[in-house]
């Protein structure tokens, strides 16, 4: 009985991580083509993955306060590069365990980002009050 419920969970841990790696481009080390870039984190310590529908115009990081406690905020800017209207969820995993995320853009009338525009969002990671010493970074197209 054991052999079978170690085998099914490694199974469905091969399932998961295919379908993960299904979701997000190519992963990229080092900081992305990105104009609004700052030293958020060190260059070797960023990973991004952003899916083909979308491009990062954005990210940078700064602390100010959050519900009335110092907070890091890190401000993240997608742009739709296909012809047709997308909504993204975006997904912030920092190396101390706490990652923050949601979606671009968050409300609308249908809530897309239109092609060739850029929508941004200041993602707050309360009680966190330096940079972060890693960062990954995930942005996904949602279905139609």
């Amino acid at each position: 009985m054991g052999a079978k419920r170690a085998g099914m969970f490694w199974a469905v841990g091969v399932l998961a991580a295919v379908l993960l790696a299904g979701c997000a481009g190519t992963p990229t080390r080092g900081t992305p083509n990105v104009a609004g870039t700052d030293s958020c984190v060190p260059a070797e310590r960023l990973e991004v993955q952003v899916a083909p529908e979308a491009q990062l115009t954005e990210l940078s990081c700064f602390v100010k306060p959050y519900k009335k406690v110092q907070s890091l905020h890190i401000k993240v800017g997608v742009k739709n590069v296909t012809d047709k209207p997308h909504r993204y969820r975006v997904n912030l995993f920092l190396d101390n365990g706490k990652a923050v995320g949601g979606l671009i853009p968050r409300k609308g009338k249908p809530p897309v980002v239109k092609p060739g525009e850029t929508a941004t969002f200041t993602y707050p990671v309360k009680g966190m009050a330096g940079k972060p010493g890693g960062l990954t970074v995930l942005v996904k197209t949602i279905g139609e």
